[in-house]
């Protein structure tokens, strides 16, 4: 690529250094899609002949077949996808091959590919996280009306439903697609024609480049759209809160389905055994998840330091940007796609759960607020409700049969009533909250927005 300034090969150690086609050759597509478009550009201004044009066009597309079909073979010497096909491209036409590269830089050209890269995973996510969302919302709604505890600092708390918590997900993962539309604006801008930092002398038409693409636009300042990687900090910023979303879930189940809790079972094909311990089912994917989450934190900041120092415009360093990002995205690939596997084979225990959220320490609130509405302040109530309670423990009679009037004289006869989970339930109507009823309406919201 440089044999007219250099007179010495480079280094056997600093090729093995310096090479990229290890891992960027997952970007051939978009790099033979961005010279198309290039090509055709030089054809519009005169630089290439109907026919170069058209030799160009099939022997990169002959090129794009090879590699997919795993035919290609890459050259180390060669660093990286783009100079393999060119070179590869110019041994199968001649000099129209070694035309191609007219106007256009290995900077600008990687700077395309990894915007079409994302662009391309982004709608690929978009539909696997609606997927996922869909296999937890086939569960919630068949556990509308499953009641279980729900937990603060991992004490029961207050009684909700199965299908209320799995909703709190399916709310999650569509802030995730949010953000990965807006994420997807911001990056849809082609920088293809910025050159090595400032364009060039040969000026062809951008915006029909972007256009073929499928871009939005082209990028405004030359230097900028070389040493941006914004757009990758951005993707992998995404990809690592849903990373976290998926984790949490993880979590909750991990509990779910140990004995302690036994509100769920993951099914045989979705957990593993142990090679000692005969009895073991072990919630591997849930674990898995879990701690692949760490490599999409881990990820995200290798970009930010990669880019955290660098002056103006393209540096080495920014070559550290792909592996991170294609580990990510193949890693929160699969997550996604076996965990939603897993969630569809989900089996609910709705009578563990029950029993579970029968504790009638559960509606400690709701006798708080049952004071409140006889005039009593919280605060007084909170204090009474709290003196209940330790009596409760004291006496280790249950706080729904303790005799609540030598508490206070404001815990009537009907007190009783309180403690009844479905009545509980019923009457947290807010928009939001638990009650059996908004839980069924959310499911049918969700069926709609999701098309499920």
């Amino acid at each position: 690529m440089w044999k007219g300034r250099f007179q010495q090969q480079t280094a056997d150690l600093v090729q093995r250094y310096g090479e990229s086609i290890s891992y960027d050759w997952r970007l051939y597509p978009h790099d033979i899609a961005g010279s198309i478009a290039h090509a055709r550009a030089q054809m519009k201004a005169g630089l290439l002949s109907d026919k170069e044009f058209a030799q160009i066009e099939t022997g990169l597309r002959e090129i794009e077949m090879e590699i997919a079909s795993g035919d290609f073979e890459f050259s180390i010497e060669l660093e990286d996808i783009h100079m393999n096909i060119e070179a590869a491209l110019t041994r199968k036409i001649g000099a129209p091959g070694a035309k191609l590269h007219t106007a256009r830089s290995r900077n600008d050209q990687v700077a395309t590919d990894t915007r079409l890269y994302c662009r391309a995973s982004l709608d690929t996510l978009f539909t696997l996280v609606t997927g996922f969302q869909k296999a937890l919302l086939a569960q919630a709604d068949a556990h509308a009306d499953a009641i279980v505890p729900g937990y603060t600092h991992l004490q029961r708390g207050q009684p909700v439903t199965v299908g209320h918590h799995l909703l709190a997900y399916v709310e999650m993962l569509e802030r995730d697609k949010a953000r990965f539309r807006d994420c997807r604006k911001r990056l849809n801008i082609c920088p293809l024609g910025s050159g090595a930092l400032a364009g060039s002398t040969i000026n062809l038409d951008r915006h029909a480049i972007a256009q073929e693409l499928g871009f939005d636009g082209v990028t405004t300042n030359s230097m900028d759209a070389i040493a941006d990687r914004d757009y990758l900090a951005e993707f992998l910023f995404d990809l690592a809160v849903l990373g976290g979303h998926l984790s949490r879930l993880s979590e909750d189940l991990i509990l779910w389905c140990s004995a302690e809790f036994g509100f769920a079972t993951l099914s045989d094909a979705h957990t593993t055994g142990s090679s000692l311990m005969p009895q073991k089912k072990n919630p591997d994917v849930c674990e898995l998840t879990r701690g692949k989450t760490g490599r999409l934190f881990g990820n995200l900041v290798a970009i930010l330091t990669a880019i955290k120092g660098l002056p103006l415009t393209y540096n080495r360093d920014l070559q550290e940007d792909k592996e991170p990002l294609f580990d990510s995205v193949e890693t929160i690939t699969l997550a996604l796609e076996v965990n939603t596997e897993m969630i569809s084979a989900m089996v609910i225990n709705r009578e563990t759960c029950r029993q579970a959220a029968s504790d009638p320490l559960l509606l400690a609130t709701d006798l708080a607020d049952y004071l409140v509405r006889k005039g009593v302040p919280f605060r007084d109530a909170h204090e009474l409700v709290g003196r209940a309670v330790a009596a409760a423990d004291d006496s280790n009679t249950p706080l729904d049969q303790l005799d609540l009037s030598a508490i206070s004289d404001e815990f009537g006869p009907d007190t009783k009533e309180i403690f009844n989970l479905e009545s509980a339930l019923a009457a947290r109507s807010n928009p939001g909250a638990p009650s059996i009823e908004n839980v069924r309406r959310e499911v049918e919201r969700w069926k709609v927005q999701l098309g499920a």
